[in-house]
């Protein structure tokens, strides 16, 4: 379940707010959507740090070093990740980095190798 607002596809209002079963509505309009869904259909686009289009399966290249809460020590420049998944959101990159487990990621920090 998500508490965060999307903009609504249909009329671009910012208060697209969650509903049930990973359904949004839009009080402006009364659209509703699945953004999984809506991804599907229009497709996710999401670029690295270089624009380059990003796809579920691609390896990537940490481009700095990205400090890990809990961690000893951060994700160094450098790191290949493989075989990530794209994700809707502020961190948009699911992935298993190396020493570190589980990972979301921005793609602002990443180029693709």
């Amino acid at each position: 379940m998500s508490d965060e607002m999307k903009s609504c596809p249909h009329c671009e209002s910012p208060y697209g707010y969650f509903m049930k079963k990973d359904l949004y509505a839009c009080p402006e309009c009364a659209h509703e959507w699945n953004p999984i869904q809506l991804n599907k259909e229009y497709g996710l686009v999401i670029v690295d740090s270089n624009g380059n289009r990003l796809t579920d399966g691609d390896t990537v290249v940490v481009i700095k070093d990205l400090p890990v809460k809990g961690a000893p020590k951060p994700i160094k420049a450098g790191t290949k990740v493989k075989n990530i998944r794209l994700t809707d959101g502020d961190h948009n990159i699911d992935c298993k980095v190396d020493g570190f487990g589980l990972m979301a990621l921005k793609s602002e920090f990443v180029k693709k190798a």
